[in-house]
């Protein structure tokens, strides 16, 4: 008798750990999506709202796909409760679900500024305050875009400086408030922040770091300061949270996620397993797409009986919009080591690695990804480096004599690809349905489009 696998959550991460688990005959596999349409992209939201992707195009696999590998898909099924004893996820209209094996890859939920007016008596958000996380809440954003309206995105992270970029491309008067003292706080410091910044401006987006929203008016957004920013939209982009609601009930053991251990396994309970943003590993959470997908491979892996096991050490982070690049390995502002750092605040660019033991642990780039994909390469072998290769490494890549990449080199941060599993498709449809290639972050598309033309040279991953 098949083993019944129930995947609570349709992200990124659940439709990943289906690919995986995809044709095993030992398995039934069911994919409770809260959501109504087939699982997508959520990191190119933006690029929808930009105009740069039809939202069809953001389809990671579609409910055909699903069938056609004996997956069952149900779309706009949301999990109420998770009966442990009968072994049951119980959805909100009754109905339960059975299973052997239940995984948690709920991800995370925004979390709502303390602004004062930006939800009214009876619940309901502020008319011009928009959430941007699904794509619903895209759909709704675009519907009240106007050109020449003005725009206040509250937050400086990575969602935000993207919706920042998109919302400006749009026409839209565009501002950012960060509550903290630069841009991207959680990933770069203050050097690449105000690199970063420098860049906004100079694409029209004025920039307001240490400074938090605290109200909303008639005539606008109230800062702390005092300081009213006249706004027809406010888009909320500031803070989320695992999503561990489901698990708490079920007297699961969580923390800021559910804490699972080295098989992506529950401490609490041995046929409970979580991965993505709602996992905690190690004391850590992730928000990002490789990790996710890591997981998900370990984790199709356990299912399937064999050997695996997570040590969470890989972080890769783009940021992909329009006039904008970034790009962060590990933790470059926390890691231990020696920092080697290069800035040019005219170009527009930052460079910042971190290398202990004569090894890249840490890296930070922010406008000038050339050498990205030999760094990423150089961090995910901890590669041992000469005494004078970081610095030559935040040089300009030289434009006259470009190296083709080796098979070997990887192309896509999010899904692992390299340059030689790239070269074997014929299309850049054959690799994104292959290897999952430029369905991450999409930074990878234009390198991903070089080598299946057979002209590639190292340019960038995604």
């Amino acid at each position: 008798m098949k083993e019944r696998v129930v995947v609570v959550g349709g992200g990124m991460a659940a439709v990943r750990l289906a690919e995986h688990l995809a044709g095993d005959e030992r398995l039934a596999v069911t994919v409770l999506a809260d959501e109504p349409h087939a699982p997508y992209n959520r990191i190119l939201l933006s690029a929808v709202l930009e105009g740069t992707h039809a939202a069809g195009a953001l389809t990671l696999r579609s409910e055909e796909w699903f069938a056609g590998h004996g997956i069952e898909l149900w779309l706009g099924a949301r999990v109420l409760e998770i009966d442990r004893e009968t072994r049951e996820a119980v959805l909100v209209d009754g109905e339960r679900v059975a299973y052997d094996r239940l995984v948690l890859a709920c991800g995370s939920i925004p979390t709502l500024p303390p602004i004062r007016g930006l939800v009214r008596r009876d619940g309901t958000l502020h008319p011009k305050v928009h959430a941007f996380r699904s794509l619903a809440d895209c759909r709704r954003l675009d519907d009240a875009l106007a050109p020449g309206a003005r725009a206040v995105v509250v937050g400086g992270g990575l969602l935000g400086l993207q919706v920042a970029r998109a919302l400006s491309v749009r026409g839209l008067l565009t501002e950012v408030v960060e509550g903290a003292d630069h841009l991207l706080a959680s990933q770069v410091g203050p050097g690449a922040g105000r690199v970063l910044a420098r860049d906004l401006r100079r694409l029209g987006t004025e920039v307001y770091t240490g400074a938090r929203a605290v109200r909303i008016t008639d005539d606008g957004l109230q800062l702390d300061n005092g300081h009213v920013l006249p706004s027809d939209l406010v888009v909320l982009t500031a803070g989320g949270r695992p999503s561990i609601a489901l698990a708490r009930r079920a007297g699961l053991m969580v923390r800021r996620g559910v804490v699972v251990d080295h098989t992506l396994t529950s401490v609490t309970d041995d046929r409970v397993h979580a991965l993505g943003d709602c996992a905690e590993h190690r004391r850590r959470t992730t928000g990002f797409v490789p990790p996710a997908w890591e997981q998900a491979e370990v984790l199709a892996r356990v299912l399937r009986g064999e050997e695996a096991s997570y040590d969470g050490s890989r972080s890769v982070a783009r940021l992909r919009a329009t006039g904008l690049e970034v790009a962060v390995l590990g933790d470059p502002e926390h890691a231990e080591g020696e920092v080697v750092e290069v800035t040019n605040p005219i170009a527009g660019s930052h460079r910042r690695l971190v290398v202990h033991g004569g090894r890249i642990v840490a890296a930070a780039l922010v406008g000038d990804l050339s050498r990205v994909g030999l760094i990423t390469q150089l961090y995910d072998r901890g590669t041992l480096l000469g005494r004078d290769e970081p610095g030559q490494l935040l040089l300009p890549e030289v434009a006259d004599a470009p190296a083709p990449l080796p098979d070997d080199a990887e192309v896509c941060a999010c899904a692992g690809v390299t340059a030689g599993e790239v070269r074997a498709c014929r299309s850049v449809g054959e690799c994104a349905d292959r290897t999952r290639a430029t369905t991450g972050c999409g930074g990878c598309a234009a390198v991903v489009r070089r080598l299946v033309e057979g002209s590639a040279t190292p340019v960038a991953v995604g």
